[in-house]
């Protein structure tokens, strides 16, 4: 059994502990940002060139080696690939697909699309994907506008009818309005959870999420939303890289607010030594290691591997996050 099914099952049991909590490398910006997605070669200049596949594939080899994720969370094209050459095949770590990519992640260069109300779409064939993974990620964004929300949610019941018929698990992430209309923005994060709960009111045992990802609102939305049912596993996206001390204070705060799971991506992928940066994310989660603390940690290894790190200590020291801020100092 991998450790992702053992925590699941400990956290539905009422049994978690810190030592539980499941963490997720989002290793699927091909989607969204196409051949920019994986990175640029330079940590410190975006704007160079970037990994080709082979590159970025190695990075994902690293990090499954390292043994500190429970799941990997890549492309269709990318996992199959490492499906194949046995990567999973004697790791605790689990491998997941994306299996669909709504408008709002349509992040080409020149593109505007991200700008309009989310459409649904779905690229991946779950009849293929499940020769290779059976877990994907499976994304909505609701918008107050009744055309565009209506037509997110059928495509979501056509996607968990897709899913039981291929026995396929599936993880539900939401993200926050990309174009809200008349939607008062401190209302926004409590629109978001009475959605989710709406949403999965009516979704029997059979077709539930595993657990959910969804951005860091606050620990107050948090804490509603994990007090209101318990049986909903929580899981956290990091959003944008932001500061190394907003990455431990957004697993900090979110573990205390109620989340069991973390799915960071550009965190992880734009960090100057992501192997370093992720070796610090459990000390921080049991309370080993305070966040600030695990920033001072983090910038003593880059000095001793001589690697210069893209913000002074000071700098990366600050809480850039509005909804972390207040936390945690």
């Amino acid at each position: 059994m991998k450790t992702l099914d053992k925590k699941l099952k400990t956290i539905a049991a009422g049994k978690y502990k810190p030592a539980d909590f499941i963490l997720a490398d989002a290793k699927d910006p091909d989607y969204a940002f196409g051949a920019r997605g994986n990175g640029a070669l330079d940590y410190r200049d975006q704007s160079g060139p970037h990994r080709s596949i082979p590159q970025f594939l190695d990075s994902i080899r690293a990090i499954v080696k390292q043994k500190q994720m429970d799941i990997m969370l890549g492309s269709v094209s990318n996992i199959e690939k490492l499906v194949a050459e046995g990567v999973f095949e004697k790791s605790d770590v689990t491998p997941a697909i994306r299996a669909n990519d709504t408008t709002d992640i349509w992040l080409p260069r020149g593109a505007s699309y991200s700008t309009e109300p989310s459409r649904p779409w779905r690229t991946a064939n779950l009849a293929h994907a499940r020769k290779f993974a059976d877990l994907g990620l499976y994304s909505v964004t609701f918008n107050n506008i009744l055309d565009r929300d209506y037509a997110t949610v059928e495509a979501y019941a056509e996607f968990r009818a897709d899913a039981v018929k291929n026995k396929f698990r599936h993880f539900l992430e939401v993200f926050n309005p990309n174009a809200p209309q008349n939607l008062d923005p401190a209302v926004m994060p409590f629109f978001v959870n009475d959605m989710i709960i709406r949403v999965l009111a009516g979704v029997s045992k059979a077709e539930r999420p595993s657990f959910l990802k969804m951005p860091f609102n606050g620990r107050k939305a948090m804490e509603e939303l994990a007090s209101h049912d318990p049986s909903l596993i929580i899981g956290i996206l990091g959003g944008s890289a932001g500061t190394t001390r907003d990455c431990f204070e957004l697993l900090a705060q979110g573990e205390k607010a109620g989340a069991r799971v973390a799915l960071f991506g550009r965190k992880i992928n734009l960090a100057e030594s992501p192997l370093d940066l992720v070796a610090l994310f459990r000390p921080v989660l049991q309370g080993d290691i305070t966040a600030a603390d695990a920033v001072k940690s983090y910038h003593a290894t880059l000095a001793k591997k001589n690697l210069a790190p893209k913000r002074s200590l000071s700098d990366d020291m600050a809480i850039t996050e509005s909804v972390l801020e207040g936390y945690g100092k």
